[in-house]
């Protein structure tokens, strides 16, 4: 699997790391770079992209880092390193963006902080399923058509969290995203790379 990253993929994979690093020796760090609820005294609008390169624990990388080289490595070399940078940080910074509204508005208080890579992770999945909808890939070592891989990931991922801590309005809003971009780049004749 890391044998076939590319350059994009490998550089943005090392900033996630080296970023859990600096957490790992310096915890203080994670309060700077979270995504923060607009009404708490810590938000600051650059977190909408730092946030996306936090982790909270070793298990929380390992699986974001592990979806994020099994995938990006494609999408990268379908689309171009520059159209992937892009999309991959609208997806992530979209994602933030409808979780931080939803709360706003919707569950008021409801939130504290948020880091991680999942939003844009969950953008990659649903690209990959409409980019690439019939590509048999291997889940949990059980095959699987690209194009019903996000849901099930995410019926997964909101299954399996009984602490009630992963941020699911962020994956949707990855996802949700990703559509979006997908979708006008497909109208715009834009979907493959330049």
């Amino acid at each position: 699997m890391f044998s076939n990253l590319t350059p994009l993929v490998r550089t943005l994979l090392i900033i996630n790391v080296v970023i859990f690093i600096i957490q790992s020796m310096m915890p203080q760090a994670t309060y700077y770079l979270a995504l923060y609820d607009f009404n708490s005294g810590f938000f600051r609008p650059y977190q909408f992209l730092t946030y996306m390169f936090a982790h909270g624990s070793f298990m929380h990388i390992l699986f974001n880092m592990l979806a994020f080289a099994s995938l990006a490595p494609i999408l990268e070399s379908y689309w171009g390193d520059k159209k992937f940078l892009l999309f991959y940080l609208a997806t992530g910074i979209g994602a933030g963006v409808i979780y931080a509204l939803m709360n706003y508005f919707i569950f008021p208080g409801a939130a504290g902080s948020m880091l991680g890579a999942s939003g844009a992770i969950y953008g990659i999945l649903m690209a990959f399923g409409l980019t690439f909808p019939n590509m048999q890939i291997s889940l949990f070592f059980i095959p699987i058509k690209a194009k019903y891989m996000v849901f099930v990931v995410g019926f997964l991922t909101y299954a399996m969290d009984r602490s009630g801590s992963v941020a699911h309005l962020a994956h949707f809003g990855g996802a949700f995203i990703a559509f979006i971009i997908i979708s006008i780049w497909r109208s715009q004749g834009r979907d493959r790379g330049y």
